[in-house]
């Protein structure tokens, strides 16, 4: 049996999931752009930007922001200049998202469920504190959604249960996998359809680049800015997230980098100082487990390990953190220009958090490295900010069918 948490909590079959799934609602199907799925996220951004929920749960602010109407009809005017074809639904898509990042639950969905798509979404066994809340809300909402909203969509939890998996696999017209490595080669044990595919966003790690000469020439508001946009990138989502960044790069000479560090590490310490995050005991030992194994192996010159909540790693030459090691760890490097970072960069590499770089240096960056690792190039402070386009995905055309009509 199959627990399904959204749109009413009950329990179903999965045969009984995917008849409800596949029925024709009294209101008539959802096309693509459809304006009752526009007016049901539009009311569960209202209630995510509720003053009660931002200061308890700060990071589905950006969700109710991402969610509004307003941004929503932008983002489907940007695909209406096609007049040789018509975009349509695919069909019933299976989302399998991970559990560290509860907003994450929600952001393809809705990009999915506004293409005109009927969704399965499963729980993670081990969800987030934001979870529960995050789907009380959407139950909530769901109580006055259009028919054929309610009706094609739906949130379930389920342990390991193999055949579940397997007849949603085989129903779906696209599977959206999230998770490590071993996760999704797991996960893709499970047949699909002969025309259907995954999109799969595996392992990843992220990092940032600061010029040291811009960063010397900012002023101390700036830079204070700076940093406080870097600790929301690294430690809303305890530095799990694919986008946090693990290594901060500084381009310049090392004199300039050397005196840029140094200002930076001491104010990164002062706002970790006074946001106290929480760090569990067993994080903090496997922090310092993790990054003495870097100095055993030769990756790292120095480390400074100033509180549970930050630890400061200096990296030997050609070395960047490629793996989480504990909430608040972080690998310094200096390179004398970014196109120095290139060979460095795999295809594991997702967002890359920059600050006083210009627009040529990134292009110049982004063509050298030719394809290979770095999908997002955004201002610090913005890595966590999820985007219709993500690891090299265009979200909403890969949710939906072109069809010509000439």
């Amino acid at each position: 049996m199959i627990q399904q948490r959204f749109p009413k909590p009950q329990e179903s079959s999965t045969a009984g999931l995917l008849t409800r799934l596949s029925a024709e609602p009294p209101d008539g199907r959802l096309v693509f752009g459809d304006e009752r799925v526009v007016d049901f996220l539009d009311t569960v951004s209202r209630r995510l930007l509720a003053p009660t929920l931002t200061r308890s749960h700060p990071e589905l602010a950006a969700l109710g922001f991402f969610l509004r109407r307003s941004r929503l009809r932008r983002l489907l005017s940007d695909l209406a200049n096609r007049p040789a074809e018509v975009r349509v639904p695919r069909g019933l898509v299976f989302h399998i998202p991970p559990a560290n990042v509860a907003s994450l639950l929600v952001y393809p969905w809705a990009l999915s469920m506004l293409a005109g798509n009927a969704n399965v979404v499963r729980l993670p066994t081990r969800g987030s504190e934001t979870t529960e809340p995050l789907l009380e809300l959407l139950c909530e909402c769901a109580e006055d959604a259009a028919p054929a909203v309610s009706h094609s969509q739906s949130v379930v939890a389920y342990g390991r249960d193999e055949e579940v998996t397997a007849a949603l696999s085989a129903a779906c017209r696209l599977r959206v996998l999230w998770g490590g490595d071993r996760t999704v080669q797991e996960l893709r044990r499970f047949q699909l359809g002969p025309d259907v595919r995954d999109l799969a966003m595996a392992d990843r790690c992220s990092l940032c680049a600061i010029s040291a000469r811009s960063w010397l020439a900012a002023s101390s508001s700036e830079r204070e800015d700076v940093v406080e946009g870097f600790y929301n990138d690294a430690y809303w989502y305890g530095q799990a997230a694919c986008a946090s960044p693990l290594t901060v790069c500084w381009i310049g000479s090392p004199a300039q980098a050397e005196a840029a560090r140094r200002d930076f590490s001491d104010r990164l310490e002062a706002v970790v100082a006074k946001r106290e995050p929480r760090i569990e005991p067993e994080i903090a030992i496997q922090k310092r487990v993790a990054t003495y194994g870097l100095a055993a192996e030769g990756d790292v010159e120095a480390i400074r390990h100033v509180s549970n909540a930050l630890a400061i790693v200096s990296l030997a030459p050609g070395r960047l953190l490629d793996r989480w090691s504990g909430t608040g760890t972080f690998g310094l490097a200096t390179f004398a220009s970014l196109l120095d970072l290139v060979p460095l960069i795999t295809t594991r590499h997702q967002t890359m958090g920059y600050f006083g770089l210009s627009r040529a240096e990134l292009v110049s960056f982004v063509e050298a490295l030719g394809g290979r690792g770095i999908d997002r190039l955004v201002p610090i402070g913005e890595a966590l900010a999820f985007e219709p386009v993500w690891d090299g995905y265009d979200l909403v055309h890969e949710f939906s069918k072109l069809v010509t009509v000439r």
